[in-house]
């Protein structure tokens, strides 16, 4: 499994973000093939020293190579190019392969 995991500071304008994002932005990043699966949130709860991202994003690809042809696509191209449109905070991207663990259960 690969993921990438968009981290969103604080934009301009909150309501302009949010709905650019879930009416526009989302619908294109539907389209990438390759993804199995998405999850936001437009609510990052702030931790004691306050929250430096507003918004998170993640998605789940089968592997690396499905990443890579996903993000050089023309739709994973045309999602990059659509980030400044809402994003006035600009947004931080990290892409990393997940290895599977289980919880330890005591008691």
């Amino acid at each position: 499994m690969h993921k990438l995991l968009v981290l969103y500071p604080e934009p301009a304008d909150r309501q302009a973000f949010a709905d650019y994002y879930e009416s526009t932005h989302l619908p294109l990043i539907a389209k990438i093939p390759g993804i199995l699966g998405y999850r936001y949130s437009l609510d990052v709860s702030p931790g004691p020293d306050g929250a430096p991202y507003f918004a998170v994003f993640e998605c789940d690809f089968a592997n690396i190579d499905v990443f890579r042809q996903a993000m050089a696509s023309p739709e994973g191209q045309a999602v990059g190019a659509d980030v400044p449109n809402y994003a006035t905070g600009g947004a931080v991207l990290l892409d990393y392969s997940v290895a599977e663990g289980s919880a330890a259960r005591t008691g």
